[in-house]
């Protein structure tokens, strides 16, 4: 087994580039849309083959035990080389809890699972009145003999029409004190009766958004996670490390990227208005990797992020969104028109770039809301 914490930061970082630059799939770099397992099966088999499914993961569950340094280096290089997200809600979110709160039976029979992608997961947070504020959750799972009977609706599951389980937070305690208690974490099959599964179309046309209903759906009681009534306290657990990968820069330096491509294949650069407003907000693009840069450096030392990590989320959705806006006015009447516009040997994608960059301030926790943790947690400010 490699040891790649032993390994430089340099020497690292170049065997997991070439291994990127010369195996993964061309025709799956940058893709705009959220794809099915089908379509990137195989990219997934090479990965489990290499071991490289789960980098975060201890060695001794099947990962490759990053310490927090190689763990950048690693999606800093995914991204460098538009390797897609892929399926990785197991990997990302219900195999780390699973790891850290789940018990030894639980461990060794959904974890290689995950691995493999037998079980393909999404996760089941989101309601119609509980988004970025999660604690008003409603759907409920009420225990019947060895079973949880859940009902209610989850919205903005993510491929949940291309998911074999759900990782659900459920109220089972409507009655405690405050909302955030009484929340449990449960693993749910999908294939069953009392779930139905609505997709959601977006405005590119895309239908990698999802409801699901619960009507009397039931897991065992054996794949609650953790304690019953503490799951709010589990979920949070994954946050502030979360919060740093959403707000990479990543997002804004390629819209950027095709912002430049459309711009000089156009000739807008003729033009000193746009000259300064796409030198703003390339300056905006370079202070966020500056901060990007000093929250990896707090990861690599080793110590804990703190509540102004919420910071890099902001910034870099509403940097992104400001870049796509700019990109549909330089294209002018073209704005409007569905697939790539053709610049020269290029072609870029201008409205899925602008709908693209729509909810991001939304997801992971809105932007309304990251500003309020800043004022009360870093600022001070009363509620």
């Amino acid at each position: 087994m490699i040891d790649y914490n032993a390994m430089s930061d340099a020497d690292f970082r170049r065997q997991v580039r070439q291994f990127f630059e010369t195996e993964y799939p061309e025709e799956l770099r940058n893709l705009s849309h959220r794809p099915k397992f089908a379509e990137i099966e195989h990219w997934h088999r090479k990965l489990h083959a290499k071991g490289w499914v789960a980098p975060a993961w201890p060695a001794e569950y099947g990962g490759m035990g990053l310490n927090a340094a190689k763990l950048l280096i690693f999606y800093e290089e995914q991204q460098r080389w538009g390797v897609v997200r892929g399926r990785d809600m197991g990997v990302q979110m219900v195999g780390p809890l699973i790891i850290k709160f789940g018990t030894d039976a639980q461990k060794a029979y959904w974890l290689p699972r995950i691995l493999s992608c037998e079980d393909i997961w999404c996760q089941g947070y989101s309601e119609p009145g509980a988004g970025s504020d999660l604690a008003n959750l409603r759907t409920n799972a009420v225990i019947d003999g060895d079973e949880f009977v859940i009902n209610g609706q989850k919205i903005w599951t993510t491929m949940a029409h291309d998911s074999t389980h759900i990782f659900m937070l459920v109220r089972t305690d409507p009655k405690a004190p405050k909302k955030q208690q009484g929340i449990s974490f449960i693993l749910v099959p999908m294939d069953q009766p009392g779930v139905e599964v609505r997709t959601i179309t977006t405005l590119a046309g895309e239908t990698e958004f999802c409801e699901v209903f619960f009507n009397d759906a039931r897991t065992p009681c054996e794949n609650l996670v953790g304690e019953l009534n503490k799951g709010w306290t589990m979920a949070k657990s994954l946050l502030s490390f979360e919060r740093v990968f959403i707000g990479a820069p990543n997002l804004a330096q390629n819209a950027l990227g095709q912002l430049e491509t459309y711009a000089r294949g156009a000739g807008r650069f003729d033009d000193p208005v746009f000259r300064d407003r796409f030198a703003e907000v390339a300056l905006d693009v370079e202070d966020h990797a500056a901060l990007y840069a000093r929250f990896a450096d707090q990861l690599k030392r080793g110590e804990p992020l703190g509540a102004d990590v919420s910071m890099l989320k902001i910034w870099v959705t509403e940097t992104f969104q400001k870049i796509t806006e700019l990109m549909i006015e330089a294209a002018g009447p073209d704005g409007g028109t569905l697939g790539p516009l053709q610049v020269g040997n290029a072609g870029v994608d201008v409205l899925a770039a602008f709908y693209k960059a729509r909810p991001t301030t939304i997801y992971g926790g809105s932007n309304e809301i990251q500003r309020n943790i800043l004022s009360k947690a870093v600022l001070g400010l009363p509620g």
